[in-house]
């Protein structure tokens, strides 16, 4: 059994929902493996870290156990899972199917507003200082949201969000190996295509971007065998 490290102290905010808080903050802490895989959480510990009562964790482990995140189990503990191949390849095709459609319905129609907001997170990421594998996965997320945002599919994108946690672990892994570099000039080509109105080439760029895990799944295994089941 792994002994539960102490993630950073977070500030949760009387004003908003606790457990909402504690699942975004415990997510962020399981993403960059500040919660290795089979690390075991507890209740009483949790809530005296984020100085909280034990019901808003309860509801948190639940919300994070319903995302593969953690397994609560009965009279033994919750464990931060291992991370799920199938998952992970589920979630890249339903992500690829929706985005593909996405971006191909923006370069239909390319709205200069959007295309001008677009060129200026690639330029922000750019300027990420050190290449922060967790702050540039911050500004991948913004940037593909708007994207769903911008062609009126924010309930399409939430879907996404639902079910990429696997998937979301695998990328910040990923990002650890290999330079960022890679990911913004797919951004850019991305960004091109939509404000060309080039149809053809914004589904294949979303395409390549999104299956870029393919490659870098297969090596990440080798490497940290123990995060998978």
């Amino acid at each position: 059994m792994t002994p539960a490290p102490k993630p950073d102290a977070k500030i949760i905010h009387v004003r908003m929902n606790a457990a909402s808080q504690l699942v975004d903050h415990l997510r962020a802490a399981i993403m960059d493996n500040a919660l290795p895989p089979d690390t075991r959480l507890s209740e009483v510990d949790t809530a005296q870290h984020y100085g909280v009562s034990r019901q808003p964790v309860r509801e948190a482990f639940i919300a994070l156990a319903a995302q593969g995140l953690l397994d609560v189990r009965a009279q033994r503990g919750t464990f931060v899972t291992r991370i799920s191949l199938p998952a992970v390849m589920d979630a890249r095709f339903v992500r690829e199917a929706i985005e593909a459609d996405i971006v191909k319905l923006l370069a239909a129609d390319p709205d200069p507003a959007l295309v001008a907001d677009l060129q200026g997170q690639v330029i922000r990421q750019m300027d990420l200082p050190g290449g922060s594998a967790r702050d540039f996965i911050e500004a991948d997320e913004t940037f593909h949201r708007t994207l769903a945002e911008g062609a009126g599919k924010a309930s399409a994108w939430r879907v996404v969000v639902q079910m990429k946690a696997q998937m979301d672990r695998v990328r910040f892994l990923s990002s650890l190996h290999f330079p960022v570099a890679r990911l913004i000039g797919q951004h850019r080509a991305l960004v091109a295509a939509i404000a060309a109105a080039d149809v053809a080439g914004a589904e294949a760029a979303i395409r390549t971007h999104l299956q870029g895990i393919l490659a870098d799944l297969p090596v990440i295994r080798q490497e940290r065998p123990d995060y998978f089941t």
